[in-house]
C-alpha cells in the first residue's frame, strides 16, 4: 500500500535505506543522520510503500523546485512495480501543485536499470554537470532529468 510517510515511518525508512544501501551504495554517501537526510527542511511531501508487516519496502520524495528525491526499494521489493507506483504518487501530487518534476542520477550509478528506468518512464535528459558534493574526494557527474509525461 502507497501511502503519505508519516514521521512515525522514519526508522522504518532507515532501516529499509540501511539495506538499499549495503547492496547498491545508495545513497553513495551514507548520511551521518539518516533521518534528517530523509526529512531535509526543504522537502515538500514523501511516500511510503509498505508491506503487512508494516517494514518499508519503498521511498520517495519531492523537495523544494519539484525535485524527486531518496527513491529507493528493498531488494526483496523489487520487479514488483513499487517504484513505479512511488513515481506515479509523486507526479499526481505534483500536477495538482503546478510542480513540473526533475531528478538527477549519478553518472556511474551503480543500481541496476536506473537510468533505463527513468527513460522507460517518461524521463528526458537535460544535461550532465559535476554536483556540488564529492564521494572519496573524487567529483560527481550528475545526470539531470525533466519529467515529460
Amino acid at each position: 500500500m502507497i501511502r503519505r510517510r508519516e514521521p512515525a515511518d522514519l526508522d522504518r525508512c532507515v532501516a529499509a535505506l540501511r539495506a538499499v544501501h549495503e547492496v547498491d551504495r545508495y545513497p553513495l554517501n551514507w548520511p551521518a543522520d539518516p533521518r534528517r537526510w530523509l526529512a531535509p527542511e526543504e522537502q515538500l511531501c514523501a511516500w511510503v510503500v509498505a508491506g503487512a508487516d508494516g517494514a518499508v519496502l519503498g521511498h520517495v520524495a519531492v523537495h523544494r523546485g519539484g525535485e524527486l528525491s531518496r527513491l529507493y526499494v528493498v531488494p526483496a521489493a523489487r520487479r514488483c512495480a513499487v517504484a513505479g507506483r512511488l513515481v506515479g504518487a509523486a507526479r499526481e501530487w505534483a500536477a495538482g501543485q503546478g510542480h513540473t518534476l526533475t531528478l538527477n542520477v549519478p553518472e556511474d550509478d551503480r543500481r541496476a536499470g536506473t537510468v533505463a528506468f527513468y527513460e522507460a518512464t517518461g524521463w528526458r535528459h537535460t544535461h550532465t554537470a559535476v554536483a556540488d558534493w564529492t564521494v572519496g574526494g573524487r567529483p560527481v557527474r550528475l545526470r539531470h532529468y525533466v519529467d515529460v509525461k
